[in-house]
Parts: C-alpha cells; sequence; structure tokens
C-alpha cells in the first residue's frame, strides 16, 4: 500500500490499536477503539494483539483487521531466540502505512517495546501512558498517574488515554458482533437441553487461568446444589478444553444430569450463549468482559488481587471477603490461603445470583465501590 501518511490525530485515517494482553483486556479496551474509529468518518482501525486476544478482536464490529503477535516483552510469552517475528510485523505494519497508534497497556506494563516497534515500523504517531520518560518514541506521552495517584477501571484508563487526542463517545458500554452461526449452534445446543424460553437457569465457569482467581470447587458445588434444589434454578457449565476436569470434578458432586459445555465452545459460541443466559455466574476472568459486552447481568467471585476488572455496564453482584493482603496482583495467593475468596459463603452466592434472576439489580457491591476512587457505569434504560 502507498499512500501519504498524516501528520495529526486529527487527519490519521489508518490507526493502530496495540493491546497485547488476552481476551477480557482486548473486550475492556473495546469503547476506547471505538472512540478512535468515531472520531473521524472513514478512519480505519487494525488492532494488534495477542494470539488469545485476536479472538476477541475478531467479535469487535469497530476493528477492521486484527493482527496476531505474541510479544516476547508479554508474560505470556517464552524466550525468543530470534528476532525473525520482529521483522516480519515491522514489515507487516510497514505496509499498511499506518498514521498513528495508540498502546494500550495497564499501569504495570511498559509501552516501550511496542513504541519503539511502531517507530521502526515508520509510524509517525504514537500514543501511551508511559512512567519514564520516553523521549522519541512517544509522540503523545501521557505520564502515568497510577497507582500513585489513582486506580481506575481498565474500560476508564483506556477511554481517558484516547481522549487525550481527541477521542470521546458517548457510548462506553462494551459491546461484541457475534456471528449469526455461533447464534445459532447456541439455540440448537439450547433447545437440546430444554433451557430455549427459560428464564431460571445460569452459566456457571468455574475456571480461571490465574489459580489466584478461582472460587473453591466444593463451594461451587454447594451453590450450584442450591441453586437448583431449592431455587429451580437451572444450572450449565462452561469453560476452555483446560477446565474440563474441573467442570466435571465438580459435576460429579451434582449428579450425571447437570450438563456442561467445557472444552466444546469457540469463543464467538460462548459469547452467543452468554447473550442468551439470564445470567453468568464466575470469578474474574475472561467470560464476565464477554458478559457485559453482551448484556448479561453476572454475579462475580471477585479476588482481590487487583481492583479494576468489575464488570462494566451491566448489572451484577460482586462477591469477596476483604483481607489486609488485597491488591496482590498475584496469579497464585502469595499467603496461600485464598480467604478473599473463601471467605465467600455459597449462601451469599445464591442469595446474589436469585436477586439478580428476579430482576432485583445492583451494581458494584458497596463495600467495593467504597475502597475505590471510581464506580462502573450503569447500562443506559
Amino acid at each position: 500500500m502507498t499512500g501519504r501518511r498524516r501528520s495529526s490525530w486529527a487527519e490519521a485515517r489508518e490507526v493502530l490499536c496495540v493491546r497485547l494482553d488476552s481476551v477480557g483486556d482486548v473486550v475492556m479496551t473495546g469503547p476506547a477503539m471505538r472512540a478512535l474509529r468515531e472520531a473521524l468518518p472513514g478512519r480505519r482501525i487494525t488492532l494488534l494483539t495477542s494470539p488469545s486476544g485476536a479472538r476477541a478482536g475478531e467479535l469487535l464490529p469497530f476493528v477492521d483487521e486484527v493482527l496476531s503477535y505474541e510479544a516476547p516483552w508479554m508474560k505470556a510469552a517464552g524466550a525468543r531466540s530470534s528476532p525473525a517475528p520482529e521483522e516480519r510485523l515491522i514489515a507487516q505494519l510497514r505496509e499498511r502505512w499506518i498514521d498513528a497508534a495508540a498502546i494500550f497497556t495497564v499501569y504495570s506494563q511498559s509501552p516501550l517495546p511496542a513504541a519503539l516497534t511502531c517507530h521502526l515500523a515508520g509510524i509517525p504517531l504514537r500514543l501511551a501512558h508511559c512512567r519514564e520518560n520516553p523521549y522519541g518514541l512517544l509522540t503523545d506521552w501521557v505520564a502515568e498517574p497510577e497507582p500513585d495517584e489513582l486506580v481506575r477501571h481498565e474500560v476508564r484508563r483506556q477511554l481517558d488515554l484516547v481522549a487525550t487526542v481527541g477521542a470521546r463517545v458517548e457510548d462506553e458500554r462494551l459491546s461484541l458482533a457475534v456471528p449469526p452461526a455461533a447464534h445459532e449452534r447456541v439455540a440448537a445446543i439450547l433447545a437440546q437441553l430444554g433451557l430455549d424460553g427459560a428464564r431460571r437457569w445460569t452459566v456457571v465457569h468455574p475456571g480461571s487461568t490465574a489459580s489466584s482467581r478461582r472460587y473453591p470447587p466444593e463451594s461451587y458445588v454447594e451453590v450450584c446444589a442450591e441453586l437448583s434444589e431449592r431455587h429451580d434454578v437451572g444450572i450449565l457449565f462452561t469453560g476452555d478444553e483446560t477446565e474440563r476436569e474441573l467442570v466435571d470434578s465438580i459435576r460429579a458432586q451434582l449428579g450425571p444430569d447437570v450438563p456442561s459445555l467445557a472444552g466444546q465452545l469457540e469463543l464467538p459460541e460462548l459469547a452467543a450463549l452468554l447473550s442468551a443466559a439470564p445470567l453468568l455466574v464466575a470469578g474474574n476472568t475472561g467470560p464476565v468482559h464477554l458478559a457485559a459486552a453482551v448484556g448479561t447481568p453476572v454475579v462475580d467471585l471477585y479476588a482481590l488481587t487487583n481492583p479494576q476488572h468489575v464488570p462494566w455496564g451491566v448489572p451484577n453482584r460482586v462477591l469477596f471477603k476483604d483481607v489486609p493482603c488485597r491488591w496482590c496482583y498475584k496469579s497464585r495467593c502469595p499467603e496461600g490461603h485464598h480467604r478473599c475468596l473463601r471467605g465467600v459463603m455459597p449462601a451469599e452466592v445464591t442469595s446474589a445470583a436469585v436477586e439478580l434472576l428476579e430482576g432485583k439489580h445492583r451494581f458494584v457491591q458497596e463495600a467495593f465501590r467504597e475502597a475505590l476512587p471510581w464506580q462502573t457505569p450503569r447500562p443506559s434504560e
């Protein structure tokens, strides 16, 4: 491709959004990417993300193209013995004649490796939060205020970033465009399970990539048994292939008739299932943000590893036990006791689930809200 690169954000027609994290992070960056897209008629958005993030990026209606790249400076990547992947990426970006790049990070990440990549690809405008002085690597440097000055929800953090270059949007909700084929397959599954048209059932997603964010399996057993036996609530388990054993261990204590789709759904189908479900019960993991993006209420068993990822813009109950070691930012509980989750009684979970199923909508739990400088938005009426 040939063309003239623009010298200002107001003119930039080809914009690269860099978000090298996973599914939930990409979904939560959606409103900021929509703001960039809508800031200039005809603007084109390319998303550069991780292999797992690419699955979510393909469902974002305001993203025109998704590039998958496993960055060696990210936590999930292994050691790199050759710069060939970086050379290929830079060549790919050069071919697209991109005018500007917005680099989205959490505050513990440095944007500078991505900024250098974009610089080497000839992208003239480069925007990011950065703690240290980036000198020429960023043309639009937003000083990093977190966590010393404030801590924001992940969605708000990225919206604030793009607002510095004039990109704002009235609709700050998460959103996904789920393919019709995914809806059709899920509709057939629900019909087979007798859940199509039912009002009192919930998806239960007990897994998480981080062990520190998993509610105990034995507590899930109690929750599901009480929902089913005392409240006549149908249960449908989900999880990826690596979580099938966990799901089956919980089902084994509930009885063989409790259905599971663990390991059976692609990401678009999981989003379609959540859009059809009256409720999701899960820990702080990607499906929570998929549910929020399709408008499904959430009971979020929220480990106090970090405060930025509660459900955004949908009715929810955020359940946790406050602990002195909160906000540890660890994938494994450093204290070994998991009290921020183990302290949540199953009766609290079932009560929250029934309230949401009955339309008694609440948002972030008051104790959680009071501990934080931000609030999640309420959905539009």
